[in-house]
């Protein structure tokens, strides 16, 4: 049997269950358990647990050509990666079909000039249709992608042209905050495909050029304690290398220290965590050569042990 990434299998010969998280060659796959150990084993020696796989769906067939569509929806095919909702290391792409037209859709991957047709089919109006599945941890060696579309209708619509998408995913296409894909009601990172070239106005090109400068932005007011945990600064931190994050924590570091000089506040305090001490000692550094700052210290040990500064302001 074929697995795919984010089946639900069962051990033969042991008492051990998982989800396929890595397919390895054609004849091993990675499987891991609760305790989030990935285990290479033969797909010979897993078997897969029926009805876990809830991905059929009855989108894709054709709608009857009685319906009437008064004002033809032309614009709106999207790609929407989307975690797993049982194993996080895993994301499933998916098409969406905003459109009132049916999809005649294709999906091939290219690595080092080797090509694979994953998906055909047809995906309705108003639907969505999984494509195929990859590991986020072997996110630097995804495939390049190509989707291919046609547009059909039974409908007094006029035809679109045929669309081709090239992409490749990089850790930075993640950068952006998760959006609602509602056809799938989960939050994922969403690309449109069909979004219309950009046109560029010369008039008010010209008109930039002798615009006044901006005025100042007023520069919020920042709480009196400042999580710089790089979870609670974004919501791709598991795509982000280390020497990235500590850029992300320091930037914002920085930025709030700005803010709380601007309110002109007695003190500010910034929870570093503990870790490597890597982060702890940047902050130290900074702050030790501000002229704007008086002292700093370890905050609240019986709060945060050595996991936070507190910083006082001149």
């Amino acid at each position: 049997m074929k697995f795919k990434l984010g089946d639900f299998v069962r051990f033969i010969d042991e008492r051990l269950e998982g989800y396929v998280t890595k397919i390895i060659d054609s004849h091993t796959v990675g499987v891991t358990g609760d305790d989030d150990f990935e285990i290479p084993v033969l797909a010979s020696k897993i078997t897969l647990v029926q009805g876990e796989d809830a991905d059929r769906r009855e989108d894709s067939n054709l709608e009857g050509s009685s319906k009437i569509i008064e004002q033809a929806q032309t614009k709106g095919v999207f790609l929407a990666v989307v975690e797993d909702p049982k194993v996080k290391s895993v994301v499933h792409l998916h098409l969406v079909n905003d459109t009132d037209f049916q999809l005649l859709a294709t999906l091939t991957t290219e690595r080092q000039f080797k090509y694979k047709g994953e998906y055909a089919g047809i995906i309705a109006p108003k639907a969505s249709v999984k494509l195929h599945s990859l590991s986020l941890s072997e996110l630097d060696i995804w495939p390049k992608m190509t989707v291919r579309l046609l547009f059909h209708s039974s409908q007094n619509l006029k035809p679109l042209e045929p669309l081709v998408a090239d992409f490749k995913f990089k850790a930075k296409d993640f950068a952006s905050a998760k959006k609602q894909v509602a056809k799938l009601n989960q939050q994922g990172w969403v690309l449109q495909l069909d979004e219309p070239e950009l046109a560029i106005d010369t008039e008010k090109l010209k008109e930039s050029f002798y615009k006044p400068a901006v005025e100042k932005q007023n520069i919020e007011k920042p709480s009196k304690e400042v999580d710089l945990h790089i979870e609670k600064l974004r919501d791709d931190y598991q795509f982000i290398s280390n020497g990235d994050i500590l850029k992300i924590q320091m930037a914002h570091f920085r930025k709030t220290l700005d803010a709380a000089i601007v309110h002109k506040l007695q003190s500010i305090v910034f929870i570093h965590g503990v870790g490597n001490g890597t982060l702890r000692h940047e902050i130290h550094k900074t702050v030790s050569g501000h002229p704007q700052v008086q002292t700093y210290k370890d905050a609240r040990k019986e709060k945060f042990g050595y996991g936070a500064a507190e910083v006082f302001l001149k």
